[in-house]
């Protein structure tokens, strides 16, 4: 089994992490606030959200926007996506040269439609030959600087096209420094349950260090993904949505305490306000408090919270306004103790992946790959 404990600190290639946790690229969540407010509970690796290759190296303002950093960060990383092996190559030599990047993690593991119908995101890993190339241009522009290459995938296209096993061969080939398996095919996206039998399967196929992403919704199950498949760290996504103190309990329970103590909601509530403030540091206090908005459900999920308090939090634009609505909060109710276990943020059903025409007939590089599938979106 792969020891994990404190006493045998987390690394990935120079950086030395600590705590073998990883906090997974989510549009719109994991932004520097967030970032820092989840380091703030505990030791990890926090990513921030994806960037696209051709944004980046174009100058997009809404991808650039997005390269930035707290003083505070013990490491940059961050999540590049792209198909064109070029223009990714020269995307992480610019993160590595002019931001000082200390990591690097491609996702191939995207399921939204718009992006596997041109070809990207969980689609690519099919074209065996494209994935190679782009782990090759991007590990080799990354090497002069130090800086480890991870990359995301899933288990493939769909029960009839897996890909995995390959995409590890691959990445190890490469040169990358570790590789992340969502236990889910794109057409599941996210429903279902995660097959962690695949992460296992993978972890004995590579020599390379292996994270198990799906399903990680409280500490305990980090432990039994570690215990099940023997991966060499755990990737924490949905998990983690308005529950930052998820991180905390990660770090203790890799240290081996079994001790947990469940935050009031006025504990939560004063983590929201840190949220808050946080988010105003980086976009000003408006803007923050609007950006704040589409966390509160999270936060307050299975707390008894009045319909009153919860509406007007969810339209909340000032400090102040923040202020007298967490006040209306009860400080002294429990934590809801029914909701652990049970998942956060979406899920859906099985769908049908989008592909461009003919893509499942053969695994060749294909001739043309549409600019159009470096759309701005997340997720894996």
């Amino acid at each position: 089994m792969t020891d994990l404990s404190t006493n045998n600190p987390f690394r990935l290639g120079p950086l030395a992490v600590g705590t073998p946790v990883v906090l997974a690229p989510m549009a719109g969540v994991t932004n520097v606030a967030f970032r820092q407010l989840c380091a703030e509970q505990g030791q990890g690796l926090y990513t921030c959200e994806m960037i696209t290759s051709r944004g980046l190296i174009e100058g997009d303002k809404t991808s650039l926007s997005m390269v930035k950093f707290a003083e505070s960060e013990k490491y940059r990383s961050v999540q590049l996506y792209g198909v064109d092996p070029k223009v990714m190559g020269r995307a992480a030599a610019m993160l590595c040269g002019e931001y000082g990047v200390d990591h690097i993690d491609l996702n191939f593991g995207c399921p939204v439609p718009k992006i596997t119908r041109k070809g990207g995101g969980a689609a690519l890993p099919w074209k065996s030959s494209l994935l190679a190339q782009i782990l090759n241009e991007t590990v080799k522009a990354a090497e002069p600087f130090n800086v480890p290459v991870t990359m995301k995938t899933r288990i493939g296209v769909d029960e009839q096209h897996i890909t995995y096993l390959d995409a590890g061969r691959i990445a190890e080939a490469s040169g990358c420094a570790a590789i992340t398996l969502h236990g889910r095919t794109a057409a599941q996206h996210y429903s279902g349950q995660a097959d962690w039998n695949s992460i296992a399967t993978l972890k004995e196929s590579v020599s390379l260090p292996v994270f198990g992403n799906g399903d990680i919704w409280e500490a305990a199950d980090a432990i039994e993904m570690v215990a099940q498949t023997g991966c060499d760290a755990v990737v924490i996504g949905r998990g983690c949505l308005g529950r930052p103190w998820l991180f905390a309990d990660l770090e203790a329970a890799f240290a081996g305490r079994t001790d947990r103590a469940f935050p009031t909601l006025g504990e939560v509530a004063a983590i929201m306000k840190r949220h808050a403030i946080l988010l105003g540091e980086w976009l000003g206090e408006e803007r923050g408090c609007i950006e704040f908005r589409k966390h509160v459900a999270w936060y307050l999920k299975g707390f008894r919270a009045g319909h009153i308090a919860r509406d007007h939090l969810g339209k909340v634009s000032s400090f102040a306004e923040l202020d007298d609505l967490l006040g209306m909060l009860d400080p002294n109710e429990a934590f809801p103790t029914s909701v652990l276990g049970a998942p956060r943020g979406r899920q859906g059903t099985p769908k049908r992946v989008a592909l461009p025409d003919g893509w499942l007939n053969n695994r060749e590089t294909p001739a043309f790959i549409d600019p159009d599938a470096e759309l701005n979106v997340s997720g894996g």
